[in-house]
């Protein structure tokens, strides 16, 4: 079956996810993290993107990029090959390191971008190795307190225009305990499968704050489109199950969403 061209995002901003090939874990001891960390500062410096979250777990990666140069399998390409040929000579290996192909979702607005940050953020805290403010190879303590390699104020900025503020903002924002909110769940269906009508009608709920979605039909035209426009880039549900699940027209949904 060939493969899928990759989802191009309007912001130029993605969600990348590395795995370990047959999910061995990459990162055996602290030299691997912080080679790790090394590839990309020098990936950044060779193919100038942005860098707004990091966490680097035993046996995956995530990356939110802003890819302003349109090179991200290059990007990804040189990051792997390079922390790869470390790998296999480090532990006298042969063979591939990373899954062949790597995972990346389009991040379209900035609900979902901050939303993101806080799931990444939150993964040392739901694998239970540790809480995020006190784990070393994450963005998290780069927004808190000095940052290093990441470019935060794009993401601060959307919390408040005072960067100290913004922090502020920021660190309660992170303290809402996503492995107990269906956000969390979201996230886990937005990268792995596409949800089915079941699971799809609860996130809609929860993203649009309304009891009964089939009320979206009743609602005038400038009123219905605000909604709609909160499911713009939200993977896992297509437009043909919306329609089906709010009585909404397929066409009525594209329109609503621009």
């Amino acid at each position: 079956m060939p493969r899928m061209a990759r989802q191009k995002s309007s912001t130029k901003v993605y969600h990348v996810i590395l795995r370990g090939n047959a999910k061995q874990d990459i990162f055996l001891d602290q030299q691997d993290f912080s080679k790790f960390m090394k590839e990309i500062c020098r990936t950044k410096q060779s193919y100038l993107y942005e860098l707004y979250a990091y966490c680097l777990m035993t046996n995956h990666v995530h990356l939110t990029i802003y890819d302003k140069m349109d090179e991200l399998s290059k990007i990804l390409q040189s990051l792997t090959i390079s922390f790869s040929s470390y790998w296999n000579k480090k532990y006298e290996r042969i063979g591939h390191v990373f899954q062949n192909r790597f995972s990346s979702r389009s991040v379209e607005t900035a609900e979902y971008l901050i939303n993101l940050c806080r799931y990444i953020h939150q993964n040392p805290n739901k694998a239970g190795i540790a809480d995020m403010e006190n784990y070393q190879w994450s963005s998290y303590r780069e927004y808190v307190k000095e940052s290093k390699i990441i470019d935060g104020k794009q993401v601060l900025q959307l919390f408040d225009s005072c960067e100290q503020e913004a922090i502020k903002q920021f660190i309660s924002f992170h303290k809402v305990n996503l492995l107990q909110d269906n956000l969390h769940d979201f996230m886990e269906y937005e990268i792995y499968e596409r949800l089915d009508d079941s699971q799809a009608r609860k996130f809609l709920i929860e993203i649009l704050g309304i009891d009964n979605i089939q009320e979206l039909v009743s609602y005038d035209l400038k009123k219905r489109n605000e909604y709609l426009k909160k499911l713009k880039g939200i993977r896992g549900i297509s437009n043909s199950q919306i329609a089906r699940l709010t009585g909404l027209s397929k066409r009525m949904i594209e329109m609503g969403k621009k």
